[in-house]
């Protein structure tokens, strides 16, 4: 997901969508470890994608004060 798309979000969906890709990241690993995935590089993405939502919100508690 794009940094653009993170900006037009709420703080409730930035949190939602954190929550869901967190599970996302839980099963593809636990999916890797029991057979290989096609595209193990997903699992890059996805904790990349959780740091760009976790970075996101902490800029927005940062410029409130």
């Amino acid at each position: 997901m794009k940094i653009k798309e993170i900006k037009e979000l709420t703080d409730n969906e930035i949190l939602e969508r954190i929550e869901v890709e967190t599970d996302n990241l839980i099963r593809l690993k636990l999916n890797h470890s029991i057979s290989p995935l096609d595209n193990p590089s997903q699992i890059k993405a996805v904790r990349r994608d959780i740091a760009r939502f976790n970075t996101e919100l902490r800029l927005r508690e940062l410029n409130q004060n």
